[in-house]
């Protein structure tokens, strides 16, 4: 069995002000490169890590050219919803996102928090299962949602898929994270991450399998985005694992794509900002200047039920899809 693993590919209609081309053109080449990879080393399965989307709202002119690209790879294509899919960080809003769409028209298929789908092959079969973003996915203490307890008896290979900050070493302060040795006790034989974009490619410790390939497309404002290239995962199963990772053709050379004065001036405006924010934690204790990551602070702070924090998301998850509408 083949399969082909990629992650946060952000599609949408705008280009950001970092990048020198046409996003939408480039994002198109890269998925029909991904199909012809498909194609060229008889992949079975499809799997996404999750931010298919950079807003749960993308234009129907957009998606319509993206959603034929997908249809054509001819194999089913399984997916978790990232933060960018959804509204307000909630999950349970993908029914009335785009990315749900898809799963409707069958475009993908989108796994849901505790399902259990079973793939097979040749003999090989396959136990995935998948975890959506949720806002208190790298909550310190409770790393559930990385973790598989329970194998089926009759398959061959487990492989969890999840969206969130899953890294291989220590990252700045103030950023929630998820460490691969404090979910080594995990069931599952390779888990697939998405969310982190620079990616720490594939890690195998006592035969567990860890993998982030790196987003498929590079819009964040760092300047390790222009020494990085695109790649994918392609895990073949059958006596034993095999990952490697494969460089997209089509993505050029990082200067090319990435303009350095525009990141170098985000940067600066950054540090900027870094300082104000010390201003304020000297009297409010704020890791983040973030809606829903304030909401979690001042809720904790106050010793609010679990009830009340998530009302209290339902509600900036209905106010973003009332008051934000596509950019195009």
């Amino acid at each position: 069995m083949r399969i082909l693993f990629l992650t946060d590919t952000h599609i949408r209609g705008t280009t950001p002000r970092n990048r020198k081309d046409n996003l939408q053109e480039t994002l198109e080449k890269k998925l029909i490169e991904v199909g012809k990879m498909v194609k060229d080393y008889n992949i079975d399965y499809v799997l996404h890590g999750g931010d298919l989307f950079d807003r749960p709202d993308v234009s129907i002119s957009v998606v319509s050219n993206f959603a034929t690209i997908l249809k054509n790879y001819n194999v089913p294509i399984y997916i978790v919803s990232g933060n960018h899919d959804v509204y307000g960080h909630n999950p349970d809003t993908v029914s009335r996102t785009i990315l749900g769409l898809l799963d409707a028209l069958n475009v993908v298929k989108l796994i849901k928090e505790n399902e259990t789908i079973y793939l097979s092959k040749e003999g090989i079969k396959v136990q995935l299962t998948g975890q959506p973003y949720t806002y208190d996915i790298d909550n310190e203490g409770n790393k559930t949602g990385y973790i598989v307890d329970n194998i089926s008896k009759d398959v061959d290979y487990s492989i969890h898929m999840v969206h969130g900050m899953l890294l291989d070493k220590p990252f700045i302060k103030g950023v929630q994270y998820t460490l691969i040795d404090e979910i080594l006790h995990t069931k599952a034989d390779i888990t697939l991450a998405g969310h982190y974009h620079t990616g720490f490619g594939v890690i195998n410790i006592e035969n567990k399998y860890f993998v982030n390939p790196g987003s498929l497309v590079r819009i964040t404002n760092s300047l390790k985005e222009i020494e990085r290239y695109p790649k994918v995962a392609i895990i073949e199963l059958g006596e034993g694992i095999d990952i490697n990772l494969k460089t997209l053709k089509t993505a050029l050379k990082g200067e090319k794509i990435l303009d350095r004065e525009e990141i170098e001036n985000h940067i600066f405006k950054s540090e900027r900002l870094y300082s104000f924010k010390q201003s304020i934690d000297e009297t409010i204790n704020l890791d983040k200047l973030e809606i829903n990551e304030i909401l979690m602070e001042v809720s904790n702070t106050e010793g609010l039920s679990e009830e009340v924090k998530v009302e209290a998301l339902r509600r900036i998850s209905n106010a973003q899809m009332k008051y934000t509408g596509d950019e195009l």
